[in-house]
């Protein structure tokens, strides 16, 4: 067995082994957070035959993307605890190290390979996002195959790869919308440069897979509805007088406190019927205050790339330091990596759009780490590891 191949099969089994003993060993009995309660009750009543619906609980909820609730479900009908879920997410995380090795082999070659599945295998956010009941580890395994069927669909294309292309991406923005940036970027890539019939086949396969979905919220809601009507609140959220650029409402006090005067101006409202309003109230600020609201936007650069911030304090000190010095370490060997792979002129144009995708819906919205974290650290893994290859990594004179 070549020596890359081998550290490859080594850095799965010990991704795997980090990720369960974080998760069945380390992070249990722990709260579950707003997010987590709400996907828990959606899966609980989706596996029931109840829908995608929550408790009439008397609680403010958000209109959620059905991917990972129906993956959720889909766990619980097996075994009906979250146990069982860390252990599947655990797996995932597992193939999310493999694909991050793929896509680091194809921009600087197997010795990139296997840095990137060392690195992967061992950083810790990806180690620990499995053990939490949210998106992120289905998200980002999928959106990195999204990436890598990309990659292929360029180097030697054929409809029936840009069909399944859009496969992915669709199934991937069912779990998070965030991906539908991603699909943008693509299609306006692959549309200045002039390749029509890849451009609409990829579409195509989105809109199968999304389609269908939302067609059914629309007709439910009685207003289009793509997805889900989270990003009415995200993106009031974002673009708040009184946003400082980083973290959701739990990292901001006084936004929480505004979001209740707000939702108590439009008593009996469901999230679904509340998201144009979070839509109107951030446009009338950015329309009445531009230069407030541009002033966000270098603000929200910086947290992007900078792990400070009131949302990093939510976290205990453990993960808060931990995440900290191992982002840092690697943010330095990632920007030189990413200036040699761009100067040996190498083709990783689906890194750059996967990464370049996260990092506008963060200037849209607002960054957090668990919206950086999925997508763009994996991109960073890669151009730290393509060091590892120097002759393939060089610039050419």
């Amino acid at each position: 067995m070549p020596r890359s191949r081998a550290i490859l099969v080594g850095s799965l089994g010990l991704a795997l082994a980090l990720r369960l003993a974080f998760s069945l060993g380390y992070w249990v009995g722990k709260p579950l957070t707003h997010d987590e309660q709400e996907y828990w009750t959606l899966s609980r009543n989706l596996a029931a035959g109840r829908g995608l619906v929550y408790d009439d609980d008397g609680h403010e909820h958000f209109g959620r993307a059905p991917g990972y609730a129906v993956f959720l479900a889909a766990v619980r009908s097996i075994d009906d605890s979250i146990a069982a879920v860390k252990v599947a997410q655990s797996v995932l995380g597992a193939f999310g190290v493999a694909v991050i090795a793929m896509l680091a082999t194809r921009a600087a070659g197997p010795r990139a390979g296997a840095a990137a599945s060392v690195i992967a295998a061992l950083y810790p956010p990806l180690v620990w996002m499995p053990g939490y009941l949210l998106s992120e580890t289905l998200y980002s395994l999928l959106a990195l195959v999204g990436t890598l069927l990309l990659w292929r669909a360029l180097d030697r294309p054929t409809p029936g790869k840009f069909f399944a292309t859009g496969i992915a991406i669709g199934l991937t923005a069912l779990v998070r919308p965030v991906a539908i940036p991603f699909l943008a970027l693509v299609v306006l890539v692959l549309g200045l440069g002039r390749r029509v019939l890849p451009a609409v086949v990829l579409v195509l396969g989105a809109a199968i897979i999304v389609g269908p979905w939302a067609a059914w919220k629309t007709h439910e809601s009685g207003r289009l509805i793509l997805i889900a009507s989270e990003g009415g609140i995200t993106f009031w959220t974002g673009n708040h007088p009184l946003a400082i650029g980083e973290g959701d409402m739990a990292a901001n006090p006084a936004i929480q406190a505004a979001n209740r005067e707000l939702r108590a101006a439009h008593p009996g409202l469901s999230p679904d019927e509340m998201e144009p309003v979070y839509y109107r109230e951030a446009l009338e600020f950015i329309r009445a205050e531009p230069l407030r609201f541009l002033a966000l936007l270098p603000r929200k650069l910086f947290y992007l790339w900078v792990p400070v911030g009131p949302g990093y304090e939510l976290h205990s000190a453990l993960y808060r330091h931990s995440a900290r010095i191992s982002y840092l370490i690697l943010l330095p060997f990632a920007v030189v990596g990413f200036l040699r792979l761009v100067g040996s002129r190498r083709e990783a144009l689906p890194l750059w759009l996967l990464a370049g995708s996260a990092v506008l819906a963060c200037l849209v919205f607002f960054p957090q780490d668990r919206y950086r974290v999925p997508a763009i650290d994996p991109v960073m893994i890669i151009c730290a590891a393509s060091l590892a290859d120097v002759r393939r990594s060089r610039v050419p004179a």
